[in-house]
């Protein structure tokens, strides 16, 4: 009799404590997907970012917030250099990382392989690879009087690299190139490509004019000392090298062209900046050189040990949040392209900026688009950068 009890009592044990299957066959308390198992359990995420995007992301953070109570969003704003370093370091462990532009992740992955302990740190495929959450091309701001100089001298079309590279080293200035003695020595403004992106986009787009090519870029065209002595002498030009494209056009707009006469910067942060520039010292426009890059932001889950499967799954639900139509029509309103081609841009609402800034040169159409290097190319230029082409060496 006692082991009858003691066997039908183990028998209900295991039936109270098994967990009940779902139609598929799996038990429920293990879906095929990883997510928080239990209601109310919290998900932490961190989402590591390029400073440009601050405002957009800060607003759409603050809606998926409320939206999403199961997870709890970090965000941490870095420039794409510094964050590609600090996660090569080990200084940052993020969940997502979304840096400027595909350049900087490229060098991040290629410098990450090479320590062959480590897997790759992106997926090739899937919704955790690398896609873009929001794009602008990279444009000079000058103002307007400069600008028409300029392009004279460039023949009448794009403002070029090589005009500027030839105002910038002559030692009579503006009048070098038809420019008024009044207005002294060309000063060109770029960030230190080794803190910003747009700084190293720069850069890029000078050396691709450089040798003609539109993509192709290679180590070995980096290494031709006519070519550094060229790069040298623009860089000579640049009056100071900020660390962060806000701090730069926001130098601009408050010295005017005793700063800087033409700034290197994306299109939306000059669309930020230009109502502040009208009326202070002439008109500020938009210029599209005859070849651009993409700053296409592109968002990443990290394929890192640091990293869990739930982690994965909410950093999944954050992306497609970004990328979800409202959000990317939102975009707009901070000078923003959406990467969603769905998303026309210009609409009907008059504060859009392409339309409000068509008179200052903002325009929907943009000229032929460069290739992204290869990452130790990226490298390799930034490295000849710091040794060769930066000023005082």
């Amino acid at each position: 009799m006692v082991g009858l009890l003691a066997a039908f009592g183990g028998v209900l044990y295991l039936s109270a404590h098994r967990a009940p299957r779902s139609p598929g066959g799996h038990e429920a308390g293990t879906p095929s997907q990883p997510t928080p198992s239990r209601p109310g359990e919290r998900v932490d995420i961190s989402f590591l970012y390029s400073t440009e995007k601050k405002d957009w992301v800060e607003a759409a953070a603050k809606d998926f917030q409320r939206e999403h109570p199961h997870i709890r969003l970090s965000l941490v704003g870095k420039g794409s250099l510094d964050a590609a370093q600090a996660i090569l370091d080990g200084r940052e462990h993020p969940t997502v990382w979304s840096p400027a532009d595909s350049a900087v992740l490229r060098m991040l992955a290629s410098d990450w392989a090479t320590d062959t302990s480590h897997a790759p740190l992106f997926a090739a495929e899937g919704d955790d690879a690398p896609r873009p959450l929001v794009i602008t091309p990279l444009v000079f701001a000058v103002w307007e009087d400069r600008a028409e100089v300029l392009r004279k001298a460039s023949g009448g079309g794009a403002v070029s690299w090589k005009v500027l590279q030839k105002a910038v080293t002559s030692p009579q200035g503006w009048p070098a190139i038809g420019g008024k003695p009044e207005w002294g020595f060309v000063k060109l403004g770029h960030t230190d490509p080794t803190r910003s992106n747009s700084g190293l986009q720069a850069l890029l787009l000078a050396t691709l004019e450089y040798y003609g090519k539109r993509g192709g870029l290679t180590v070995e065209d980096l290494l031709d000392p006519r070519y550094q002595e060229w790069m040298k002498s623009l860089e000579r030009g640049v009056t100071r090298f900020e660390s962060s494209s806000g701090a730069f056009m926001t130098d601009m707009v408050r010295f005017g062209p005793s700063r800087y006469d033409i700034a290197v910067v994306y299109e939306n942060l000059a669309i930020s900046h230009l109502s502040h520039a009208q009326g202070r010292w002439g008109d500020l426009r938009v210029y599209y050189p005859a070849l651009t890059l993409w700053s296409d932001h592109p968002a990443a889950v990290l394929q890192a040990s640091w990293v869990t499967p739930a982690q994965k799954a909410a950093a999944r639900e954050w992306l497609r949040y970004l990328r979800s139509r409202p959000v990317q029509e939102r975009a707009l309103a901070f000078g923003f392209r959406p990467a969603d081609p769905s998303v026309p841009l210009k609409n009907e609402d008059p504060e859009n900026p392409f339309n409000r800034l068509a008179s200052k040169g903002v325009r929907v159409d943009v000229p032929p688009v460069a290739e992204v290097p290869e990452g130790p190319v990226v490298r390799d230029l930034l490295t000849l950068w710091s040794r060769v082409l930066a000023p005082g060496r």
